[in-house]
Formats: structure tokens, sequence, C-alpha cells
């Protein structure tokens, strides 16, 4: 019963983000119920793919004290509760496609199934969630100041404190889930270091708005730099009474 103008703008916008971000279902045709769900998603907007605003109105009913999106911490302690923090090559090796998409659609209706068994699926979602935001965690007009500090740690734990405080709060609990893969005795383990975590994930904190192939290049260094700079400088400690 909806008209074909809302078809057209929702297909449009999730076009745009597609020439942006690239495709991430591979080649294989989707399943009926990533149809069903995706048809549904014009109704009720994806915690994939929305603004971090839009996600927490969304919560507001189930989860109204929570300050941090449930997506968020939900993934985040799966990959703990499967001992993520103990296997080798996490965030850098991609969980299986077809479970990542299905752990997506249970996700996206509040559910986390009881079958995971593999940490790499919930740490591929987490980083696809962190990616796939509207708006990257720390928005486009702190870009520069970032890249412009990546060496200086007091300059780059300041950048974070002029964020709004929704993108502060997520970042923040981003740097605490990363500073426990960072201890001396998991990455023993894992074999990712802090240069590694940073490496992984500055591409799903920070965007560049360059089109030149030399700018992206010589930016995407300063970027690993700067969030190596908040996972080893960063006091997040005051994340644990949020969660």
């Amino acid at each position: 019963g909806l008209p074909i103008s809302t078809y057209a703008k929702f297909c449009y916008r999730k076009l745009q983000k597609v020439a942006v971000t690239g495709g991430k279902k591979g080649l294989r045709k989707p399943t009926v119920e990533e149809i069903t769900h995706a048809r549904n998603a014009i109704l009720t907007p994806s915690l994939f793919g929305s603004s971090l605003e839009e996600i927490m109105l969304r919560q507001q009913d189930m989860y109204p004290g929570n300050k941090l999106p449930w997506v968020q911490t939900q993934l985040s302690q799966q990959v703990l509760a499967l001992g993520g923090e103990q296997t080798e090559g996490i965030f850098r090796i991609p969980g299986d496609i077809d479970e990542v998409n299905a752990l997506k659609l249970q996700v996206d209706q509040w559910k986390i199934p009881n079958s995971l068994s593999d940490p790499n699926i919930p740490a591929s979602l987490l980083k696809l969630w962190y990616r796939e935001l509207e708006e990257p965690v720390i928005p486009p007009q702190f870009y520069k100041e970032c890249i412009s500090n990546y060496e200086n740690p007091d300059a780059a734990v300041a950048v974070v404190q002029l964020l709004p405080e929704l993108n502060r709060l997520v970042l923040c609990y981003l740097i605490h889930f990363l500073q426990i893969f960072a201890q001396p005795s998991n990455v023993g383990r894992t074999k990712m270091d802090v240069n590694n975590l940073a490496m992984v994930m500055a591409p799903n904190c920070l965007r560049c708005q360059s089109d030149d192939p030399r700018v992206i290049f010589e930016n995407t260094r300063k970027e690993m730099s700067f969030l190596r700079m908040l996972i080893v400088h960063l006091d997040t400690s005051f994340i644990k009474g949020l969660v």
C-alpha cells in the first residue's frame, strides 16, 4: 500500500551507500529471508546503515536506560563470550559470510542466537556495523583534526572530548573494547597487537572525504596512527559504569 516514491527513495539511498562502501553479500543471490527483511526495513529502519541517533531512538522503548547502542554492546560481548580475545587473527580473519549475514538478520530483530560458536562471526558483524553507520563514529568535521594529531597523544585524546556526547561514548566503548585485546597476555594468542588492531579498525571509524588516491593512501597511515594513540593513551575506565 506504499506509494512507489517511498520505495524509490529507499532504493536510491541504499544505492548511494553501496556506491561508497561496496557490496557486502558476495556474488550469491539473496535469500527469501533477506528480501523480506529488506522490504520491512523500508518501514522499520535497520540497526545497520542508520545514524547513531536513529539507532538510539529505535531502542528507546526496549532499552530506555541504555546510553550505548544495544547492537554495539551485544556484539562486543558476544566476541568476548566466545573467547575472541584468545582467538588468533580476531578482527583480521573474516567470519563465514553466510553466517555473518544470518546473524545480521537476527540482530536486526533484537535477537542473539545461542548457537554461535565462532567469535569471528560477531567480530565481523561488529566491524560491519561500525563501517555501515550513516555517519562514522568520528564525524567528518573532526577528520582533519584527527589526522593532524596522529603523533600527539594529548592532542588525539583532546579530539575525543570534542565529539558529540553520543559519538564520544560509542568511540570510548570501542576503544575500551580494543584495549582488552591489546593486553600483552591476549596479543600472544591473537597475534593482533595494537598496530594490527588499529589497522583493521581505523577504516571503520574514520572516512577520508578525498577522491585522490595519493591523499587516501597517505591518510590511511595517519588514521591508523591516530587510532593507535587512542588505544594506548585514552582513559576509558568510566565505560565500565555504563554497561
